[in-house]
């Protein structure tokens, strides 16, 4: 299983709260929903619908489950909700119990075992395994070499600080461009693979 993720990032590499002001404002970070005003349903919205029909389970950190799982459910009969709601879902967590994983199809990764089961089911048969959001997760997973690919949709916008997918280890990881669309709105949706080391 390939491990893809998909990040709406600004323009200063901050991943945090996309989607609302009350999505994480961890930090006293104030620009949650920022992503909203450069949301292109054609490039932007194809793109994450894409990723999803090649994708067969997600990998989620714990915040970003509760607030997918708090969204997502409700939403029954969309074609997009229908298909998150059905797909195989891992979550790393420590804090969550198996009876607050009311999500369908979810099965908790403890946080100690994360990077060794998820490197078992990278080396297992099958489709993508795609994450969305949790920064700190994939911040360890691009630290131990475990993604696959990098789907980044960068919206011009500056927020001065705020969580980051990536590792600040001094460790160099060259990337390879594979594709870039520009969306009308601004954005652009670029997707990067590992490069060889040079």
């Amino acid at each position: 299983m390939r491990i893809v993720v998909s990040e709406f990032i600004s323009l200063d590499g901050v991943v945090q709260a996309p989607g609302g002001p009350e999505e994480d404002t961890d930090g006293g970070f104030a620009h949650g929903g920022w992503s909203h005003p450069y949301f292109d349903p054609e490039v932007v919205g194809g793109a994450f619908a894409s990723g999803l029909e090649r994708a067969e389970a997600l990998l989620y950190g714990r915040c970003t489950y509760l607030t997918m799982a708090g969204a997502w459910p409700e939403r029954a009969g969309d074609p997009f909700a229908d298909r998150l709601n059905a797909m195989k879902k891992y979550v790393v967590t420590d804090t969550l119990g198996d009876a607050e994983l009311t999500w369908n199809n979810t099965e908790r990764i403890p946080g100690g075992e994360a990077v060794t089961r998820i490197r078992e089911l990278r080396a297992a048969p099958g489709g993508d395994l795609a994450m969305m959001g949790s920064p700190t997760l994939v911040r360890a997973l691009l630290g131990a070499g475990l993604v696959d690919e990098l789907q980044l949709v960068q919206m011009p916008v500056l927020l001065g600080g705020g969580k980051s997918i990536f590792p600040e280890d001094g460790v160099k990881r060259p990337l390879e461009l594979v594709s870039t669309t520009a969306a009308k709105t601004g954005a652009q949706v670029s997707v990067y693979r590992a490069a060889e080391r040079g």
